[in-house]
């Protein structure tokens, strides 16, 4: 009599990955679809040669959607979506492997990767011009004002130029980077009268100006490591006449009537004259004309 006997697998094993724990370094300029973990150091081995089903998900919140695999049996990792490292520098990826589908009834043994993903900044952004005021909306903009200074007409002046709403400054945004940053002119500067230091962002005089007209400069910050990476900002320089004289008030003290019950931005009357407004004037012996 001859008996033949089949044995029926059990489903008795887990899947296992080769390399439950890893980490990863991801450039913040990566590109979309790149790979970040290649399947053959993701994929789980079963004992019962099941075929394995994956899962990604994300311990960190707001980095939802950033990592995907390529499908339910192939457990390679890539970028789905731009990274920005100002959202987030670091995420936490688990990865699942099933023996069974997430949906069937039968009993299913599960093994879990944990893949550590650290974002990289990268050399993204121009200079900044400070102060500036960031966009909410897009944290790669910072919107500065122009600056502006004056000059008196036929005097030279030693030290550096006093500036609104502050001095020229500017600094690189990728700041794990923080590359440094040089000054130069590139604008508006007619006949050199103007020089900037190319460290400190100083502006001084070359020479006197002779003619009221104003300047209007370009100057230009530069990440010294990147060239390709510059900003430019405007600085408005007024000429103007020397003040040698304080304004000063025609009366040292003025009287002024209100009268109970006004409604608000209402006259201040002259005391004595009820009728007529109170008015405030100075004058200066440096513009007799206004």
């Amino acid at each position: 009599l001859e008996i033949l006997v089949t044995v029926l697998n059990e489903n008795d094993n887990s899947p296992v990955f080769a390399q439950p724990n890893l980490t990863r370094d991801v450039p913040e300029d990566t590109k979309v679809d790149t790979a970040i973990v290649a399947r053959e150091e993701l994929s789980a081995s079963d004992a019962d040669l099941d075929i394995i089903y994956y899962e990604l998900t994300t311990t960190v919140q707001d980095t939802d959607g950033y990592f995907a695999i390529r499908g339910v049996n192939n457990p390679e990792i890539y970028l789905q979506k731009a990274l920005d490292f100002d959202k987030f520098n670091s995420t936490t990826l688990l990865l699942y492997a099933r023996d069974r589908p997430v949906t069937s009834p039968d009993p299913t043994n599960t093994a879990t990767a944990t893949i550590t993903i650290t974002i990289r900044q990268r050399d993204t952004r121009a200079p900044w011009f400070l102060p500036c005021t960031q966009l909410h909306s897009d944290t790669s903009v910072c919107i500065s004002s122009p600056y502006s200074g004056r000059v008196n007409i036929s005097e030279m002046s030693t030290d550096p130029l006093l500036l609104e709403p502050g001095p020229i400054y500017a600094v690189d945004p990728d700041y794990t980077i923080n590359d440094r940053i040089v000054y130069s002119i590139v604008g508006g500067n007619r006949d050199e009268v103007f020089s900037v230091d190319a460290d400190t962002g100083n502006l001084t005089m070359n020479k006197i100006v002779t003619s009221p007209n104003s300047f209007l400069l370009q100057v230009m910050a530069t990440q010294v490591s990147n060239i390709r990476k510059y900003s430019v900002a405007t600085v408005e320089i007024k000429v103007i006449n020397k003040s040698n004289f304080a304004p000063s008030f025609e009366k040292k003290v003025y009287n002024g009537t209100v009268f109970v019950g006004l409604p608000l931005r209402s006259f201040v009357y002259q005391a004595g004259d009820p009728s007529t407004p109170l008015v405030i004037t100075a004058m200066d012996q440096d513009f007799p004309d206004v």
